[in-house]
């Protein structure tokens, strides 16, 4: 499989700008789309984002993250409610892009639209495919324990992730990285990696790859409920969800029958006393530690009791008055 450092060197000398158009929603596809923007060997026709939607508390409606950096650069926007509608394919067919640039958008491309721009739709994917196609490969992959991630180029099908394989860059993960602290790093190689993409595959150096669809693993969205805290794991696999659950749903447990949310990090010793229960609070004052499974313990940085929030362990053993037999997950 071909790897790639993320090279910056231009395309051919006097070769016409590469039309792009760029397909995708989120911060993590921003990056990208400023790098193509700022280079001449590319031409950004248009960008393609989800329609404006209510965002936080008060669900106020506001742009996707793409939308205002495309606004920002002077980038014409397109909205299509369903990117499958007859007037998004019109749209495409007018401004017949070489390529689509196509990074966390949201919606599945329908096969007809597939075959309009003569080198595909080049999709960013945050792992090593085939390993976690789906939607969340970044917090699958932290949730999981892994030491090492990636980041592959592909030329979308009607699959979900199953296209053929162009480019790859292999990442470590951090011991204590978040998964938004991995999006933003993996977003900005990401960007000098579909810039190579699209140079290799104007120039013909590229030979798209199949993935082996035997080694394929599944990344399906987040639940709510994958944050529920068991205590009876360890507590660096307690720890790891905490890191790849950031920012939604967040780790949580229940304390005196309400739900909290807490933060910790693993201890590598002392282990727990034996026989004691898993989510018993241990300590006092600042220096509260959770009994996790197989004897390990977490130290406590921080609790959210819902409705209030985030307490440090010191106000949180105050303001409970903390008896010697609490434990969380009751």
């Amino acid at each position: 499989m071909v790897n790639a450092g993320g090279s910056e060197s231009p395309g051919k000398t006097g070769a016409a700008a590469l039309r792009i158009v760029f397909c995708g929603t989120p911060q993590f596809a921003v990056p990208a789309l400023q790098y193509l923007h700022s280079l001449p060997e590319f031409e950004i026709a248009a960008v393609i984002t989800q329609p404006d939607r209510p965002r936080g508390r008060g669900q106020e409606i506001s742009f996707s993250p793409v939308k205002d950096a495309a606004l920002a650069a002077g980038i014409p926007v397109y909205q299509p409610e369903k990117i499958r509608a007859a007037e998004a394919r019109e749209f495409l067919q007018k401004i017949a892009p070489d390529a689509v640039v196509i990074i966390a958008y949201g919606q599945i491309i329908p096969e007809e639209l597939l075959r309009i721009p003569r080198l595909g739709w080049i999709n960013l994917h945050a792992s090593l495919l085939p390993k976690y196609r789906g939607a969340a490969p970044i917090n699958r992959s932290i949730l999981n324990g892994d030491s090492r991630t990636g980041l592959t180029t592909m030329r979308i099908d009607a699959g979900m992730d199953t296209g053929e394989m162009l480019l790859q860059q292999e990442l470590e993960i951090g011991a204590e990285e978040t998964a938004p602290e991995l999006a933003a790093r993996m977003a900005e190689a990401g960007k000098t990696l579909m810039a190579e993409t699209l140079r290799g595959l104007r120039e013909g150096r590229i030979t798209p790859r199949p993935q082996d669809a035997g080694a394929a693993t599944n990344a399906p969205l987040l639940r709510r409920e994958e944050g529920r805290i068991r205590w009876e794991m360890t507590a660096r696999e307690i720890f790891n969800r905490m890191r790849s659950l950031a920012p939604w749903p967040g780790a949580f447990t229940t304390f005196r029958g309400q739900i909290c949310h807490v933060w910790g990090t693993p201890l590598s010793e002392p282990a727990a006393p034996a026989g004691e229960v898993p989510g018993r609070i241990l300590g006092s004052g600042a220096e509260l530690r959770i009994v996790c499974g197989g004897g390990t313990l977490l130290q406590l940085a921080g609790v959210k009791l819902e409705g209030r929030k985030r307490i440090s362990p010191h106000e949180f053993a105050s303001g409970m008055r903390l008896s010697g037999s609490e434990r969380f997950g009751e």
